[in-house]
């Protein structure tokens, strides 16, 4: 595993981290926080030195005093986030265009819910252990393709990063990756009570277009108008919104990119859905919003890391 890698896994999840903590380098953020929440030594030579330690591994923004702490008590998790920030953009302002990409998606809201998803193999809810191997290293941003051209299109290279391997249009994983997505939609709006229709628009126009605007259709959604959600990428709302319109419904692409960053609609939607979810269930609205996108991210993870292990040529 390159450094690089390694200092990612060491990060926590909601920044695109594994949560393989070091201890030597969140030492001072506990003892700090241990001290401020009224455990005395706020004078003593083993506090300043924690501060200094501290204060080394982080943004001057980001400093503390013991003036300061004794104003206030802060938290580990409050100072461990600050060490976690200053690594994270040292990552970042260091890779190159494509692993920025990489790092700021999977470090996005409800990216990374999916490695802490209870397995569950009857739910659906594991990954095998190669297809968990390769999740990992494409996760890190570790080297994927294993020097192999595309064991499905030949003449075509696998890039280090799995780009090829989850947008290769041949053997039917972009159109499985789809639909799993789909299908988790479907089943939670049904146990949310909300009545759904699933793969509709084609021949409903004048023109009996073949087009699909609705991959899940919601009717009388927001202030009786159906909703048409389409799980797929942001320039739909181009090709669909004529249609939707004729129809009198409204156009809501229910992006996702491929690490598992949601688009602003499509996290309004799910919110909804959740809060729906939370009152029929009693359960709170942030428990069910976490096994949402849990389920979600995981059949994603699991599919793009099942298309780049397909793509693998075996060893001769």
């Amino acid at each position: 595993m390159s450094d690089t890698a390694w200092q990612q896994a060491q990060l926590s999840p909601s920044r695109g981290g594994l949560g393989f903590r070091s201890l030597s380098h969140h030492s001072s953020a506990a003892f700090i926080s241990l001290c401020s929440s009224g455990f005395g030594l706020q004078s003593s030579h083993h506090l300043s030195q924690a501060i200094e330690t501290f204060n080394s591994l982080v943004s001057p923004a980001d400093a503390v005093s013991v003036e300061s702490l004794l104003t206030s008590s802060v938290s580990q998790k409050y100072l461990s986030g600050k060490l976690d920030d200053r690594v994270f953009n040292i990552l970042l302002n260091s890779s190159s265009v494509a692993d920025k990409a990489r790092l700021l998606s999977v470090s996005s809201p409800h990216a990374a819910s999916w490695l802490s998803v209870v397995p569950s193999e009857n739910l659906g809810l594991h990954l095998d252990p190669p297809v968990f191997q390769v999740a990992i290293k494409w996760w890190l941003g570790l080297d994927t393709s294993e020097g192999s051209q595309c064991a499905l299109c030949p003449g075509s290279t696998l890039d280090h990063l799995g780009h090829h391997a989850v947008t290769c249009k041949y053997g039917g994983d972009v159109v499985s990756r789809h639909n799993r997505i789909r299908d988790i939609l479907v089943e939670t709006c049904r146990r949310a009570h909300i009545g759904v229709k699933v793969e509709v628009g084609n021949n409903l126009s004048r023109d009996h277009s073949k087009t699909r605007p609705a991959d899940i259709l919601l009717p009388n959604w927001f202030l009786g108008r159906t909703a048409a959600l389409d799980a797929t990428e942001a320039r739909k709302h181009q090709a669909n919104d004529p249609k939707c319109s004729e129809l009198g419904w409204v156009c809501v692409p229910m992006v996702v990119e491929t690490y598992g960053a949601w688009g602003k609609e499509a996290t309004a939607i799910i919110s909804s859905v959740a809060s729906r979810l939370a009152t029929s269930t009693c359960r709170p609205k942030s428990t069910i919003l976490h096994e949402i996108y849990g389920r979600l991210n995981l059949n994603l993870v699991c599919a793009n890391a099942t298309a780049i292990l397909s793509r693998i040529a075996p060893p001769p």
